[in-house]
């Protein structure tokens, strides 16, 4: 894809989809061997759809990030998002309704934890957000790299987000986006590499100086609940917008609202079916 094109040229009647495989489809066939890199709206990423196993899941991935953004105006309110639900595998990273606004603004400083290729952390960054995208393994991060030199305003981190500063084992799987500390998490039969770095949001932010946290994006396969543990200072101080996965445990809604109540008790919390939208407005 040469620079001036634009994968925003996709065209399709989503409500007109049966199913949300049929969505997923729809992005692969016009994206496949088309473009070098796909450009959604300004939101820049490599084409990586040659790539077997960062390719298994992108159509899903995609749809989650940029659907609305594409086909809505970038648009997040309740009828909205109860509309096109059905047709994503999890469900959009924003919510709006009544004055409770989850979604990234202009200037604000962004935490993409499970950044995978940066496909959110480039939607982010598109709207005029700081982006710090967190993921840890080496063959995805080198492909974070390529988005964030194409897009500006991401800082690749090397490291996954946790309760404790450190290293654990990870388990990969066919689908590089479900890669995780947790086995379970992964293909069949996962594959043990070697450890890798993990740290605390909240020692991160202290190491770097960082100013204020003002939204968090999580899908990092079952460990947002141990991220939350180690984000009690900045859900408390900062009190940042989120947008986190609540599917890969069966009681992560239930776990993930009470930590993030304990943390800070001000958070208004909206319970999706795969995801939680948290904000004090």
């Amino acid at each position: 894809m040469q620079h001036g094109e634009t994968a925003a040229a996709l065209t399709v009647d989503i409500t007109g989809l049966l199913s949300r495989k049929q969505t997923q489809h729809a992005f692969e066939m016009f994206l496949l061997n088309r473009f070098s890199i796909f450009d959604f709206n300004g939101a820049k990423i490599p084409n990586v759809l040659s790539h077997k196993s960062f390719s298994y899941f992108f159509g899903e991935i995609c749809i989650d990030t940029f659907l609305v953004p594409l086909f809505f105006g970038d648009r997040h309110e309740r009828h909205i998002v109860e509309q096109v639900e059905p047709f994503m595998p999890e469900g959009p990273y924003g919510w709006q309704e009544d004055g409770f606004d989850v979604t990234v603004h202009e200037g604000d400083i962004v935490i993409d934890a499970g950044a995978w290729i940066g496909d959110f952390a480039a939607y982010a960054a598109s709207k005029g957000a700081e982006v710090y995208a967190f993921e840890p393994t080496a063959e995805i991060f080198a492909l974070l790299e390529e988005t964030a030199r194409l897009n500006g305003h991401i800082t690749p981190v090397q490291q996954g987000l946790s309760d404790k500063t450190g290293a654990v084992d990870f388990f990969a799987g066919m689908n590089s986006g479900a890669n995780s500390y947790l086995a379970s998490h992964t293909a069949a039969e996962p594959v043990k590499t070697e450890p890798l770095a993990v740290t605390t949001l909240d020692d991160f932010v202290r190491e770097h100086n960082i100013p204020r946290i003002d939204f968090i994006k999580a899908d990092i396969e079952g460990a947002e609940r141990d991220m939350l543990k180690g984000a009690r200072h900045v859900l408390k101080t900062f009190a940042p917008r989120l947008a986190l996965c609540t599917y890969h445990l069966p009681d992560d809604p239930e776990v993930m609202a009470r930590l993030i109540k304990e943390a800070n008790p001000n958070y208004r919390i909206v319970q999706r079916k795969k995801k939680l939208y948290a904000s004090i407005g």
